[in-house]
């Protein structure tokens, strides 16, 4: 049996190949690292929320927040960067519209009473005017 003997060029290019080949490998590691910043953003954001009465006044936007940031923790555990990054994302919007969705309410709550107290203040003075 006859070797073949390959020029020095063909193991050049495998060696750059591999080398190459090695270098994507660890680029594509490194891309995607812990989102260990989203998921203390997300969850300042989900306990923000939680402060200002999402509980009581956007309960559904909270619980959702709440379940993708256990989420998010979950794929962390696992090494799912990007899916833990994607759910921490999510979780922190839903936070964020809980937060809104209370405020907003609360709001509401605090123009009705006000009302109510003008009804009642000008119905004194009328009252009173007679």
């Amino acid at each position: 049996m006859k070797k073949i003997n390959q020029p020095k060029s063909m193991h050049r290019v495998y060696g750059i190949s591999a080398s190459l080949a090695a270098v994507l490998i660890l680029t594509a590691c490194a891309s995607n690292p812990p989102p260990t910043s989203q998921i203390a953003v997300s969850k300042a954001a989900v306990n923000t929320a939680s402060a200002a009465g999402a509980n009581e006044f956007a309960p559904l936007a909270l619980r959702s927040a709440m379940d993708k940031m256990e989420a998010a923790e979950q794929a962390m555990v696992a090494e799912n960067f990007v899916l833990a990054r994607e759910l921490s994302e999510e979780a922190e919007v839903d936070a964020q519209l809980s937060l809104v969705t209370a405020r907003a309410v609360k709001a509401q709550k605090a123009v009705t009473q006000l009302q109510l107290d003008n009804t009642v203040l000008r119905q004194e003075i009328d009252r009173k005017t007679q």
